[in-house]
Parts: structure tokens; sequence; C-alpha cells
């Protein structure tokens, strides 16, 4: 399986190191490189792109103002010498987070947890076009050193925290180490919605939603502004009675 790739730096010597990096790992394919993620736009509208290994501070655009603007993006892994970006990184779905300089011990590690994930997509993917009519109503996730099976039903809502998933159910809360993007995948669409960058609710469990709050039995969740026009449209507005 080839994981298609592309850098996107404004430094010429960090291109160059990413470049000899990928040429040396037979899964990786280089589509090509940019010096900002407005040539990276121009590209992924022309080429199917899997990862990008994503600088932060470029001219014209930052690489977590593409994250933030863009929409299902490809695997990302953020490339930088600035520490102090990780935390909002995480919270925008990337899949690892390079400090600079970069080590091919450290590079290797991020890639292969990306063609981990790219499997495990395959993997779902065809799951689904196998048994496209098979019903399944629960999931597991590990928590430590033990697996815990949780009801879709049960699901009130998601949280993110940064290298965690909190998964807040009707029995309980469960902590599992993951990314809210990934587990975003196994749920189903007109089931659960995602509200913030952070949460993800449950829309039959929703009670209220007042100003940029949800609220779900006892828990408050915020909504943001970017997401509100859209989860009115889908928890609202289709069941609205009173329509004026």
């Amino acid at each position: 399986m080839m994981i298609n790739c592309v850098i996107v730096d404004d430094e010429p010597l960090a291109r160059e190191g990413l470049t000899d990096f990928v040429q040396d790992v037979d899964f990786l394919e280089l589509l090509g490189t940019c010096e900002n993620p407005l040539q990276l736009i121009q590209l992924l509208e022309t080429r199917p792109v899997d990862l990008i290994f994503l600088d932060i501070q470029m001219p014209k655009m930052s690489g977590l103002d593409f994250l933030r603007i863009t929409k299902n993006p490809p695997m990302v892994i953020i490339t930088t010498a600035y520490p102090n970006f990780a935390l909002e990184g995480f919270q925008l779905n990337v899949l690892d987070y390079l400090l600079k300089p970069i080590t091919f011990d450290r590079f290797l590690m991020s890639v292969n947890k990306a063609r981990d994930y790219q499997r495990f997509l395959n993997f779902t993917l065809a799951g689904k076009k196998e048994h496209p009519a098979q019903v399944v109503d629960y999931f597991f996730i590990r928590c430590g050193n033990k697996y815990e099976r949780i009801f879709f039903d049960d699901v009130l809502y998601l949280e993110s925290m940064q290298n965690y998933v909190n998964i807040i159910t009707i029995k309980g809360k469960y902590t599992t180490l993951a990314n809210l993007k990934n587990l975003e995948l196994n749920f189903d669409s007109n089931l659960f919605m995602r509200v913030h960058k952070s949460y993800m609710v449950s829309l039959r469990r929703i009670e209220r939603i007042e100003g940029n709050e949800i609220f779900i039995q006892s828990f408050t969740i915020p909504l943001s502004r970017s997401y509100r026009e859209h989860v009115l449209a889908i928890a609202v507005n289709n069941k609205l009675i009173d329509k004026k």
C-alpha cells in the first residue's frame, strides 16, 4: 500500500531534508513540494493526496490557518520548530507533531503511524462494502489494559482532550487514547454531529440549544459559531413544528 504525500514548507533546506526521508521509505510516494498552503490548495484540486507534511510558520498563510479552513483534509503531520503550537495542532486533528530538527527515527515512527491509520481506514471501508446491510450497534475502545464495549445508543457526547477522547455515556465516562476525527469516522453522521472542534454529540440526546450551548441531561456542551448554522439546520429545523 502506497501513501501519496506532499511536503509544505517555505524553507528549501527543510523541504530537501524531508524529501530525502520520504525517498528512504518504500511505502511513501512524493507527489510534490509546496512553499505555502496556497500552492497546496491548488495541488489538492488536481491530485489525490493521502498525507501532508505541513509546516506552521509560513508567509501568506500558516499551516494552522490552512487546517482551520479545510474540511476533511488528508492525514496531516505537522513539522515545525515551535513546540507551543502542539495543543492547537492536535485539536485540529493532526496525526502527529514533529519538532525540527527532525531525526529519521522520529520521522519513521510518524509515517508508520500514518500507514497504520491508512490501513484502518481501508479495512473499515472494505468492511462496509462487504457487509452493507449489517448493522453494528456497538463498538470497542481500549481503556488502559482492557477493552470496553459501548453501545452507540448509550453515547451522550464525545470530548477531545488533545491525545485522548472522553466518551460520555448514560453509564459513565470512558477515556481512550484516540483522535476525535478518527472516532468520528465510525459514527453514523445521521445520528451524531460535530458541534465544536473538540465536541461531537448524539443528536437524539440533545434536550435544548440556547445561544452557543447545547444541553444534554446535566451536561453543557459548547456550540461553536462555525458549526451553529449547520447544527440548527439538522437538529432543529427538520423537527421544528412552529416555523414562521
